[in-house]
């Protein structure tokens, strides 16, 4: 484990997610902590807040690693899903949303708890039919979590 990335604060995830070590530790804390806030700030519809949580926590991880290639996917669905709402602007959200699926590819499909085949199918069929996502919600342990007033506070502080 980096020690950069420890947090002993982050608690354990409902189930066995890739992330989770068999010591009762995740291997990044602070990788599921961003995930946690960022998820929950996506299911609120904060996409520009959610897309900060992940791309902070992203600069910890050099290029190429899974962790690096998951946070960046996830900087890309939440700044597409931002391009679809807020701007109807469904070209950008097509770019970013081909690019997640390219930064996804090899990325176990329960990293940190968020289904990523969930994920990706939702956004293949956005390429598509972009009305797909809205009103989405992205699962993390099984569960749809709503964003909590630590989430806003935790992305405020990113600034």
């Amino acid at each position: 484990m980096d020690e950069h990335t420890r947090d002993p604060s982050v608690g354990p995830p409902l189930g066995d997610p890739t992330g989770w070590r068999s010591d009762g530790e995740w291997e990044h804390a602070t990788l599921r902590r961003a995930t946690d806030h960022g998820v929950r700030l996506f299911n609120a519809g904060e996409f520009h807040a959610s897309h900060d949580c992940f791309e902070d926590e992203w600069y910890n991880y050099g290029a190429g690693t899974t962790e690096s290639k998951f946070l960046h996917g996830m900087v890309q669905v939440a700044a597409g899903a931002y391009k679809h709402v807020d701007f109807r602007d469904d070209a950008g959200m097509r770019s970013l949303f081909e690019t997640a699926l390219q930064y996804f590819h090899g990325v176990p499909r329960d990293f940190y708890g968020v289904d990523l085949l969930d994920v990706r199918t939702k956004l293949t069929n956005a390429l598509a039919e972009p009305s797909v996502i809205d009103g989405w919600r992205i699962a993390l342990d099984g569960r749809c979590p709503e964003a909590r007033e630590e989430d806003f506070r935790y992305a405020e502080a990113l600034d």
